[in-house]
């Protein structure tokens, strides 16, 4: 059964092509992939992304709970800020990468990728047994708008109240819009300054149309997932199923920094993760950037290779419309990390010849 988006009506109205993602109909695009990327990185893009999960633990050992249940040190964050974090299995694997938000003292909001938010919902639900906390799906309940681009500021701070210039990244605060109560955040998965909105699913066509006519003057585009794919593989951000999978721990994708081991209590997966930690250079695998010539674009799975030999292979990859040039990320060797170090992809049996960079592509200025 599909699940459709709180402003499906709206999305449709706009003219959307629909596509199925873990089970939501969702807008791909509304016209132009092209002009909806270019727009967030020279004006502003308005996103639906109601799809993902929203998952809250309420209670007064709802950060103790948290610390157990996650890599990251969650009872750290203060109120009115979010942290990137991870829930592992057992053996360090990643099952999902997640923004925290703490709202209140005894208040968080997981927020896991759809197709992830069921088993994530599900294990939060056990690792908090044993601790005073409820944990509540709230998915389809919450609706999630975006607003990422270079005048998001200005088109937030047209239609609401909240202080913009004292909300730092990965910060949040309540606030109202469109005559409706919201939970504003400085987040984003794009690689530009922006905005997250999370409202009830009733209002969000309300909040949709404010910041809409708001975006008016601004040059904001109604955006979809296809463009939310090369911004953030510009941006050098990680897709779950991609680049991170439960094969992985964070460590394997240059990310073992989410991981904080100075935490009092145990939590899932420590032990394996210290093992990965000490393993070191030891590791067979390292994601990395990749620049490629010409216009032919590398694609999840194709295979990396030096010479003949086959070293790795491309986990995500685009021509990247803001640099006119393919770009990719992969995995391979330790020994083929440095930047510079000349390779190959196998692009339906052509060698196309690519360098190892630094990652992001694209960071804004």
């Amino acid at each position: 059964m599909t699940t459709l988006s709180p402003l499906h009506e709206v999305h449709s109205k706009l003219g959307a092509s629909f596509t199925d993602f873990a089970g939501w109909s969702m807008p791909l695009r509304y016209g132009s992939e092209l002009a909806e990327h270019k727009a967030v990185r020279e004006a502003a893009g308005l996103f639906d992304l109601s799809h993902m999960g929203e998952i809250e633990l309420t209670g007064p050992e709802a950060a103790r709970a948290l610390d157990y249940a996650l890599v990251g040190k969650l009872s750290a964050v203060k109120v009115g800020r979010a942290r990137y974090s991870m829930i592992c299995d057992a053996d360090g694997g990643v099952l999902d990468d997640l923004v925290v938000y703490r709202i209140g003292e005894d208040h968080y909001m997981v927020v896991a990728n759809a197709s992830n938010a069921a088993v994530v919902f599900t294990e939060l639900k056990a690792r908090a047994e044993g601790f005073t906390v409820e944990v509540t799906d709230r998915s389809t309940a919450c609706a999630l708008i975006a607003v990422q681009g270079p005048n998001a500021a200005d088109i937030i701070g047209a239609v609401c109240d909240a202080d913009l210039t004292a909300l730092p990244y990965y910060g949040s605060t309540p606030t109202r819009i469109g005559g409706h109560d919201v939970l504003l955040a400085r987040t984003g998965y794009t690689g530009e300054d922006g905005f997250e909105v999370y409202a009830e699913a009733p209002h969000a066509a309300d909040v949709w149309e404010t910041l809409s006519s708001a975006g008016e003057g601004h040059g904001l585009l109604p955006s979809g997932l296809a463009c939310r794919d090369t911004l953030r593989l510009e941006a050098g951000m990680p897709l779950y199923g991609n680049e991170l999978t439960a094969g992985m721990t964070p460590f394997d994708a240059g990310l073992g920094r989410v991981v904080k081991f100075d935490k009092a209590a145990d939590f899932v997966g420590r032990a394996a993760l210290e093992r990965r930690r000490d393993a070191g250079e030891q590791v067979e695998q390292v994601l990395v950037g990749l620049v490629g010539e010409g216009r032919r674009a590398a694609r999840h799975g194709y295979p990396v290779k030096n010479g003949d030999e086959q070293v790795g292979t491309v986990t995500s990859g685009a021509l990247s419309p803001t640099l006119g040039h393919p770009i990719a990320m992969a995995y391979v060797p330790p020994s083929m990390t440095e930047p510079g170090t000349r390779l190959t992809v196998d692009i339906r049996g052509k060698a196309m010849p690519v360098s190892v960079v630094n990652l992001p592509f694209y960071k804004r200025a």
